[in-house]
């Protein structure tokens, strides 16, 4: 029996990402009922949760408050970033227009290949994880060409990763000095910003949102994500074992530690989970509009350049901890991160080391499968 729902599964599997229309064409069908292959168990941890999420005025940048975002809550929005409201706007109005597009038009970009920089599918884990989501992504590895962006795209995109090079750039300086590095550290010396990938997410409302996930619950495989979204909502962090709500402000970034800055950092800062809840059609007069801007290594150096923790002493220790993740690629990570898919598990712990002692011996170190 068991054989027979796995097989009768992938075949509904293969027949959705068949269409190459997403689960917006689902919708654009009129479904009524979510299918089986969207149905997620119910999350055990619970809801709304009265957590603030740190504003940082990055006109009067306050280092501590920034260092105590990253070591606790791992999100923090940004004001006064300096990327205009206008490109702000323009950007999430370019993914919204090539979503809404006929899906004749969206089909030749739907592709599963890792190898093109331009990319669009729906659950780049479809057929990896325990359940899909409710959303669609288009996937642009920057700088990608002009001419084989999606023409809503083509204009804005370039300019609005440009000044994300620049946001990008500010951040992690102002992240070097908060881990006591000097300021070009996580930049320059580390290559944290060699490389960025955009995920332009599309949330169609969803006829039954309790019964699936816009995303399911995540931390991101990146040193630094800084995401913009619409008015729409729907984002959720965890925090103390509760569910918080991240409402959209007009012109606020919203910025999270990723999985490689948690390790490169040795856990000083934190990749949190989250993930992004399904909308009914009365609660959103629109689908959700999002565009995650992941700073991680990409191309030849992603499986080169090896990546382990720094040495960083807290204000309360004499000498830094002894590392706990062995060192690894971009590459390798990312493999890892695709192949488990977002199955409510860290990426982290598959390369965390197990750190034990002894009363006769110095603190040693093993891997942890």
């Amino acid at each position: 029996m068991e054989d027979s729902d796995s097989d009768d599964r992938l075949s509904q599997l293969k027949a959705f990402d068949d269409t190459k229309a997403g689960v917006k064409g689902l919708v654009d069908a009129g479904v009524a009922t979510v299918p089986p292959i969207f149905r997620h168990p119910p999350d055990p941890h619970a809801a709304s949760a009265t957590t603030t999420i740190p504003v940082v005025d990055l006109g009067r940048p306050d280092l501590g408050l920034l260092r105590a975002a990253a070591e606790t809550v791992g999100f923090f929005q940004v004001v006064n970033h300096g990327v205009p409201a206008e490109l702000l706007a323009e950007t999430l109005a370019a993914v919204r227009r090539f979503n809404e597009e006929p899906a004749e038009a969206r089909r030749p970009y739907y592709t599963r290949d890792p190898a093109r920089r331009v990319s669009y599918h729906s659950n780049f884990d479809l057929f990896q994880s325990p359940a899909a989501n409710w959303r669609d992504t288009l996937f642009l590895e920057m700088p990608a060409p002009p001419e084989e962006m999606p023409p809503p795209c083509r204009a804005v995109v370039p300019e609005y990763t440009r000044q994300l090079r620049r946001l990008g750039a500010r951040l992690l300086e102002l992240l070097s000095e908060a881990l006591g590095l000097h300021a070009g550290y996580l930049e320059r010396d580390a290559g944290c910003l060699d490389g960025m990938v955009l995920a332009c997410h599309y949330y169609p409302p969803c006829p039954e949102p309790h019964l699936t996930m816009g995303t399911t619950r995540h931390s991101d495989p990146s040193f630094l994500t800084v995401l913009l979204q619409d008015g729409v909502g729907g984002l959720q962090v965890l925090h103390g074992g509760r569910w918080a709500d991240v409402p959209p402000l007009p012109g606020v970034l919203v910025v999270n530690v990723g999985d490689l800055l948690q390790l490169i950092s040795n856990d000083r800062f934190k990749s949190v989970e989250h993930r992004v809840v399904a909308m009914t059609p009365g609660a959103a007069a629109t689908a959700r509009v999002s565009v995650a801007c992941f700073f991680r290594t990409t191309g030849a150096a992603a499986s080169t350049r090896a990546y382990g923790p720094i040495a960083v002493a807290t204000d309360d220790e004499e000498e830094s901890p002894p590392p706990r993740y062995r060192s690894v690629t971009v590459a390798e990570f990312l493999g890892h991160y695709k192949d488990k898919g977002l199955d409510g598990r860290s990426a982290l712990g598959r390369f965390r080391l197990l750190l034990s002692s002894s009363s006769s011996g110095p603190i040693s170190c093993k891997q942890t499968n």
